[in-house]
């Protein structure tokens, strides 16, 4: 549901273009074959921190405020008109997705349903106890992790933009999510107003 004077965006799960799409899936293809569950483990360690420090470090009249940012690689549009809390409330959503993906791929099987990024945007009405739900969601993500013994070697579940995945790639995709959610708060942040 829109709600006035908000900007015109693609509907949710509109994807991204074309090219960017495709360049995407090459380079987390690359970064499949070349990575590893522990860098890909520490990328997203360091990305929650650098998170957790920007999050910390405002008020929350900041991290309420919805504002409109340019578009950045790997970001629908439809999401480009966040707060930092719905922002870290989407992280959450997708977190705890991915946790029950990697858990059940772990132990060999392939979950019900289907991902949708149309389906993990965030409440427009989220507030500040999103901040511990999302910590919450980075552990019990960090920990399904922690309980597959061989990320490489178990059935695959698709994601909408790149194809079917084993419980490594989700990893993979985890790490370079959190990734452009915190370039996103950067430019959220870069752009609230301030008295």
């Amino acid at each position: 549901m829109t709600r006035p004077n908000e900007p015109v965006l693609a509907p949710p799960g509109a994807g991204l273009p074309a090219v960017e799409l495709f360049i995407g899936r090459l380079l987390f293809r690359g970064k499949c074959a070349f990575g590893s569950s522990e860098a890909f483990r520490s990328t997203f360690v360091l990305e929650r921190k650098r998170i957790r420090v920007m999050v910390l470090s405002n008020s929350k009249e900041i991290a309420s405020q919805r504002v409109l940012i340019p578009r950045i690689r790997g970001l629908e549009d439809s999401s480009r008109h966040w707060s930092v809390w719905m922002t870290l409330d989407h992280l959450r959503i997708v977190n705890n997705a991915m946790a029950a993906v990697i858990t059940a791929l772990g132990r060999g099987t392939v979950p019900a349903g289907k991902a949708s990024t149309a389906a993990v945007k965030p409440s427009l009405d989220v507030d500040d106890s999103v901040v511990a739900a999302y910590e919450a969601s980075c552990d019990a993500l960090m920990a399904a992790v922690d309980r597959v013994a061989d990320l490489k070697n178990t059935p695959r579940f698709p994601h909408p933009w790149f194809g079917p995945l084993n419980a490594f790639e989700w990893v993979a995709l985890s790490a370079g999510h959190l990734r452009i959610h915190r370039v996103q708060i950067e430019q959220i942040l870069a752009r609230v107003p301030r008295s």
